[in-house]
């Protein structure tokens, strides 16, 4: 299935996404991990992946993955062919002093979605 060819398939696949992030959301406020203000957009214009030299990758999902993720859904612009974004999430919050497991389980499931799109 394509991931934006109107099947019930790539719909159902869409609309789990669009949830996922609702509840990452969740999961970053639940954590204490959601900022009220903005980095500054020099910041959120890093060439670098994950912003990794000027946010820190919760920052990074708020400001960036989740906005951008949901711009996907709501043009039925085609999703990416891949997503690894859960080893980065393992990578970057190891160590912290806040539970990651919520937020560390929902890009996984954000990461087999994708496949799933692609399937």
């Amino acid at each position: 299935m394509a991931n934006n060819d109107g099947s019930p398939g790539a719909r159902a696949v869409r609309a789990d996404i669009a949830r996922l992030l609702d509840d990452l959301t969740m999961a970053l406020k639940a954590a204490g991990q959601w900022q009220l203000l903005p980095p500054p957009p020099a910041a959120l214009a890093s060439p670098l992946p994950f912003c990794c030299d000027t946010l820190r990758f919760t920052e990074w999902v708020q400001w960036l993955f989740i906005p951008r993720t949901r711009a996907l859904l709501a043009a039925d612009a085609p999703l990416p062919a891949v997503s690894g974004i859960a080893p980065m999430a393992e990578e970057a919050l190891r160590g912290c002093d806040w539970d990651t497991v919520d937020v560390i389980a929902l890009l996984r499931r954000f990461d087999r979605l994708i496949a799933a799109a692609w399937a």
